[in-house]
């Protein structure tokens, strides 16, 4: 198997339903640790470099609106990220899981620069379900509290990123991989393969 028949095996096989819980299921985990970040907190550092905890929700949010943006539509009238991150986030949530449970809206599709074609739906699952939950700990460091990550999607995304190939780092993407203490759980053992020391 490729390494680009790898990266697409998952998203590919999920029915439209399931993409759908599953970023449902996501977004509500991310939007429960937005509520974590205290009122004096979002000027905070995170675990990417440069980036405070505001600045993980406007990435986040700003790549619903690329997907969203890539199948001819937007997100509509989102509020400023920089007056309120939490209604920032919960807007261009609902648009998303609007259009994962809507066939016509789901199908839409685009041709990827790395990846070929792709639905929107393929799309959501392959890309921003793992932001939902990497960026999730991100933010979560940031505002000073511990996440445990759903075991199933750490396993998931261990799988899909060593399919990425050159494409998984770099600037945009993730950092150099770490060397994981001894001993190391799985969670703690992506997060060190995707950059981020723990």
């Amino acid at each position: 198997m490729s390494e680009t028949e790898t990266a697409t095996t998952t998203a590919d096989t999920a029915t439209p339903a399931a993409v759908a819980d599953r970023y449902e299921r996501l977004a509500a985990d991310f939007a429960a640790t937005i509520a974590l970040v205290p009122a004096d907190g979002w000027e905070s550092p995170s675990p990417c470099e440069g980036w405070t905890a505001r600045d993980v929700v406007a990435h986040i949010v700003e790549n619903h609106g690329m997907f969203e943006g890539w199948v001819g539509r937007d997100l509509g009238d989102v509020p400023s990220v920089d007056e309120d991150p939490a209604a920032t986030f919960a807007a261009a949530r609902t648009v998303v899981a609007g259009h994962l449970r809507d066939p016509e809206a789901a199908a839409a599709s685009f041709e990827g620069v790395v990846f070929g074609h792709m639905t929107f739906t393929q799309a959501i699952d392959r890309f921003i379900a793992s932001d939902l939950v990497i960026h999730r700990w991100d933010l979560a460091r940031a505002a000073g509290v511990d996440v445990v990550l759903p075991p199933d999607e750490v396993a998931r995304i261990r799988r899909e990123a060593d399919g990425f190939g050159e494409h998984l780092r770099g600037p945009g993407a993730f950092g150099a991989e770490l060397t994981p203490p001894e001993g190391a759980d799985e969670q703690t053992r992506l997060l060190a393969f995707l950059g981020r020391r723990t």
